[in-house]
């Protein structure tokens, strides 16, 4: 069995062919996925989801690319929804940085803000983070340990790869592994796998993107996460079955209130 960790399911992309995409994941032994939030415009799909089937799950938060949309959310009406299982996306992203230094200098202090408002609010309904990294390691490293951020853990989402945030598995973070470890540039990525402890290893989609290889280039769906635990299981020479256990129970552990069969 595996876990979807971290896939758009209320993405536009997946409306025309969701229930035989969800019979695929089946078919491939998916049986449990979290939507994260990104842009609150998408919630109440997400929640639609969630009440509609058993083992759909859902976070509640914003993405760096998307604070306009933080403003008018309700953290506290979706929180307390029982299918909510964490906050995030939220991180810093600097990939994007445009304009004077005054203005990447404003985007990153914006990005900051709500990276720690969002921080403070998982803390206080006691849910772990979805964590959203690129570019911007040591400044989002920095800023989960000020704000305490191991007090309720989380995952970093999309794992990048790089040695600096490897420390924050000891604050109760666990490492989201997706389509990427199949690509052939990801050489990064495959000499740390063996590093990061198994106990904090989790498989991801980030569907609809993010496709593995052999089908880049597609949509990506949760069915391809076999793609990505069967290259897992070749990096680090354990069985496919051992993989799918392993990952699937640190799913479990992290986001408490999942019940997946």
């Amino acid at each position: 069995m595996i876990i979807d960790t971290h896939v758009h399911l209320d993405d536009e992309r997946y409306r025309e062919d969701f229930e035989a995409m969800m019979m695929r994941a089946q078919e491939a032994g998916v049986q449990g996925f979290i939507i994260p939030g990104a842009h609150p415009s998408t919630l109440e799909r997400a929640v639609e989801l969630c009440e509609a089937y058993e083992n759909i799950y859902f976070a509640v938060g914003v993405h760096p690319y998307d604070l306009e949309g933080m403003e008018g959310l309700d953290f506290e009406h979706y929180v307390s929804h029982p299918k909510c299982v964490a906050i995030g996306e939220c991180g810093m992203d600097y990939f994007r940085l445009e304009g004077s230094d005054e203005e990447k200098i404003a985007e990153k202090k914006r990005q900051e803000e709500a990276f720690r408002a969002q921080i403070r609010m998982a803390k206080k309904v006691k849910k772990p983070l979805i964590v959203h990294i690129r570019d911007a390691s040591h400044d989002s490293k920095m800023i989960l340990l000020s704000e305490g951020a191991g007090e309720v853990g989380g995952v970093l989402h999309c794992y990048n790869a790089d040695d600096e945030l490897l420390s924050l598995a000891n604050e109760g973070f666990y490492f989201g592994i997706g389509g990427v470890l199949t690509f052939s540039n990801a050489k990064k990525l495959i000499n740390v796998l063996p590093k990061i402890p198994k106990e904090k290893l989790l498989i991801e989609t980030d569907g609809p993107y993010l496709t593995p290889h052999p089908h880049r280039g597609q949509r990506n769906e949760p069915s391809y996460t076999k793609l990505v635990a069967q290259k897992m299981s070749n990096l680090l020479e354990l069985p496919l079955e051992e993989i799918e256990h392993l990952t699937t129970h640190n799913a479990k552990t992290l986001f408490m209130r999942l019940t997946v069969h």
